[in-house]
């Protein structure tokens, strides 16, 4: 939080200040909509490997309802999308960005656009 206090011995706002200032803005009117964790079964080519996955859903405090019971779909996306990833693209330590951004383009389409603002991952383990 900025409080303008250290401005009178600094001379001028904190870029750290601003920051804070604009994602306090983003986050106001914002709602979670937590997601059951999956455990996805990766396949005999994995020698009976397993992947937790678990979400939460950052969206428009309006749209919580809605998205809410949107959750079935949801899930259905995730684990048909997952079950299709290859075990070496999990295993990659950048992946998780990549499917990151594939998996919210998918929750987007099926709950409809402007609805989720952003998909949290809470675990991705394998084993």
């Amino acid at each position: 939080m900025y409080s303008g206090v250290l401005q009178k011995f600094v001379g001028e706002k904190s870029s750290a200040g601003a920051g804070m200032k604009k994602a306090a803005a983003e986050s106001q009117g914002a709602a979670f909509v937590p997601l059951e964790p999956l455990i996805i079964s990766l396949g005999p080519a994995a020698s009976n490997r397993h992947l937790r996955f678990s979400a939460t859903l950052e969206v428009a405090a309006a749209e919580q309802g809605r998205v809410t019971e949107l959750t079935p779909r949801v899930l259905d996306v995730l684990n048909g999308y997952l079950r299709a990833v290859n075990v070496a693209d999990l295993e990659d330590p950048t992946a998780l960005i990549r499917l990151r951004a594939q998996m919210l383009r998918r929750v987007q389409i099926v709950t409809g656009e402007g609805r989720v603002r952003d998909l949290l991952v809470t675990e991705f383990v394998l084993n």
